[in-house]
């Protein structure tokens, strides 16, 4: 059941965010945003009572880049499952691979087909 699995959205295009967060929590998932890779962070380091299940990252970010932000993660949250997502072409989806994101999306994105990779990526039954 998708609303009991907590999804951390990190981007710093405003616009995407709030598409994201309506579309997510409209699909019954608990959704959390952060502007840049340092709040994502914070947020997965407060919340170790209320764990995420799934960070979606872009990759193209000022001040820690999302390949920066996975490498950070995957030591820290080794469980956890990260989509990393660019419209910048095959090289820093490349990296995102290479820092062991689960899954690299190019944008422009199609949420339904988005949130289909969700449910295999968290093994969610329909």
């Amino acid at each position: 059941m998708t609303g009991t699995h907590r999804i951390l959205i990190v981007d710093d295009s405003k616009e995407l965010l709030d598409t994201f967060n309506d579309f997510f929590n409209s699909m019954g998932y608990q959704v959390s945003v952060a502007p840049d890779g340092f709040d994502a962070l914070k947020l997965l380091r407060n919340n170790s009572l209320n764990h995420f299940d799934l960070l979606i990252t872009d990759l193209v970010m000022p001040q820690i880049s999302g390949v920066g932000l996975i490498t950070i993660i995957k030591k820290e949250f080794p469980d956890l499952k990260i989509i990393a997502m660019t419209g910048y072409g095959n090289e820093p989806g490349a990296l995102a691979t290479e820092a062991q994101a689960d899954l690299v999306l190019y944008k422009p994105l199609d949420l339904f087909k988005m949130e289909k990779s969700i449910t295999k990526l968290l093994k969610i039954k329909n």
